[in-house]
């Protein structure tokens, strides 16, 4: 385990003291040579938070809202210094605004043009493109290079939700897969993309990426999805409307039927009890038959026993005189 904390990116160790681990999972075997998966989730402490907070409070709301005050009065050297700075400020990874400013727009058709071409691949471009043309720009500086790296994660991002580590390392000219997982887990860090490195498979599964910059010629194919999208709302929408009425016709139907065992439950019970009830007048009159018949028979016992006696009587009577 303790192999595993050296290998973390020199960010992540220096964050240490102010950052705690909530988890780490890690499937790993000495043994093993098998690809292994790792997932870390970091928990910012409250003096981290508080950092951070501050960098977002001295850009505001829009980071790059400072840059672009101090463009409108930059001009020549100036504005290629203020280029300069914005490409190396963290936290700014939009530029759009900045290169409709006049000042930035007059660096196009001037001397200075390779800072406004490289102020554009910023904003719209990839680091392939930066190499593609990199003997006629500006050299970039360690930060910038980091910066341009980490924002075509995000284009890719935009393209594929895994994205595997061959074409990460193609796209960024990366040679080493160690320095390729670095630089996304310091991605990661900064909250340019969420997203967990899958090292089975060797791919970064993302879940979440900033917005870029939208190039002019984008907002037709922009459209054309969002219209697709709406048409599969529609699509849905429709669906659901029509399983609300069959929903609605089968409780109609259950509820009738319901209450067509009900009223049928209704009758058997009326039924039951008024047949009950002739039931019951019927077997009392039959114990008041046999009650009025069982007094006769025993007023007929009680005559004929009265007369034997009468005559057993008599006839003792005479044999005594």
């Amino acid at each position: 385990m303790s192999r595993f904390f050296r290998s973390l990116p020199k960010s992540v160790l220096a964050a240490a003291p102010l950052a705690s681990v909530s988890a780490v999972s890690v499937l790993i075997s000495e043994r093993s040579i098998a690809p292994i998966v790792i997932v870390i989730s970091i928990n910012m402490s409250c003096e981290m938070q508080i950092d951070k907070e501050k960098e977002r409070s001295v850009g505001g709301s829009n980071p790059l809202e400072q840059f672009v005050i101090l463009a409108k009065s930059a001009r020549g050297a100036a504005a290629v210094e203020l280029v300069k700075q914005v490409l190396e400020a963290p936290g700014v990874h939009v530029f759009a605004e900045l290169l409709d400013t006049d000042s930035i727009k007059e660096l196009a058709n001037g001397p200075h043009s390779v800072y406004y071409e490289l102020l554009r691949i910023f904003a719209y471009g990839t680091y392939r493109e930066y190499m593609q043309l990199k003997d006629r720009l500006p050299e970039i500086t360690p930060g910038m290079k980091k910066k341009l790296q980490h924002l075509t994660i995000v284009s890719l991002a935009t393209k594929m939700k895994c994205i595997p580590y061959s074409v990460l390392l193609q796209e960024l000219d990366m040679k080493n897969v160690r320095d390729l997982e670095d630089l996304i887990i310091e991605a990661i860090y900064s909250d340019i993309i969420h997203g967990k490195l899958d090292q089975r498979n060797s791919q970064l599964e993302l879940d979440y990426a900033i917005g870029r910059d939208v190039q002019p010629g984008d907002l037709a194919k922009i459209s054309a999805t969002l219209q697709a999208w709406c048409d599969a709302c529609e699509a849905v929408l429709v669906c659901v409307e029509s399983q609300i009425v069959k929903a609605n016709a089968e409780k109609n139907k259950s509820l009738k039927h319901k209450e067509s065992i009900e009223q049928e439950v209704a009758n058997i019970k009326k039924t039951l009890k008024s047949q009950t009830q002739d039931s019951d007048e019927a077997m009392n009159t039959d114990m008041r038959e046999q009650s009025g018949h069982g007094s006769h028979q025993t007023d007929k016992s009680k005559k004929g026993f009265r007369v034997k006696n009468l005559r057993s009587g008599s006839a003792k009577f005479w044999q005594k005189s």
